[in-house]
């Protein structure tokens, strides 16, 4: 049983592309189907959170309007290999809520996600994720791309099967 839903952001919960402004402005455009999934996973009391390597207040807006239990912004960064590891983040909320990765479902698409989704009991990913991740022995490979409703094709099996 799923006590736990995490998903990575870009490519995920967006199209994996990278908007701007001609001020530089950075913007993300969300599916609104993934953020209903993640409330109502939230309302049958599963918690669920974002881990990014991205550091953006985008994402931590789109996180505070979902009221979504874990926010880790900046972990998992293959350009900054100080950070904190989705993995080692991951492993503080099992901590926080007493569970193991046998009960975390994940969603992520790059080689960042391959760690955590190699040790979390429902590993899951877009089709339109990185070969490295399609390849991974029990992954759970999503119907639906990235950013148009991948994390609600999962949230709403997950919903299905309680």
């Amino acid at each position: 049983m799923i006590k736990l839903f995490l998903t990575d952001v870009d490519g995920c919960l967006t199209d994996g592309g990278m908007y701007y402004t001609a001020d530089g402005d950075a913007m993300k455009r969300f599916c609104v189907y993934d953020g209903m999934g993640m409330v109502r996973l939230q309302q049958a009391g599963i918690p669920c959170g974002i881990l990014t390597s991205e550091d953006s207040p985008i994402v931590k807006a789109r996180a505070e309007k979902l009221h979504l239990q874990f926010l880790y912004l900046g972990v998992g960064s293959r350009i900054n290999p100080k950070t904190q590891s989705k993995l080692q983040a991951a492993q503080e909320i099992c901590n926080q809520l007493g569970i193991t990765f046998a009960d975390v479902c994940y969603v992520g698409d790059d080689i960042n996600d391959i760690e955590l989704l190699s040790a979390v009991g429902y590993p899951c990913c877009p089709p339109n994720a990185r070969p490295e991740v399609l390849a991974l022995p029990n992954i759970r490979i999503l119907k639906t791309p990235g950013g148009q409703g991948a994390v609600r094709e999962m949230t709403d099996a997950i919903l299905a099967s309680e």
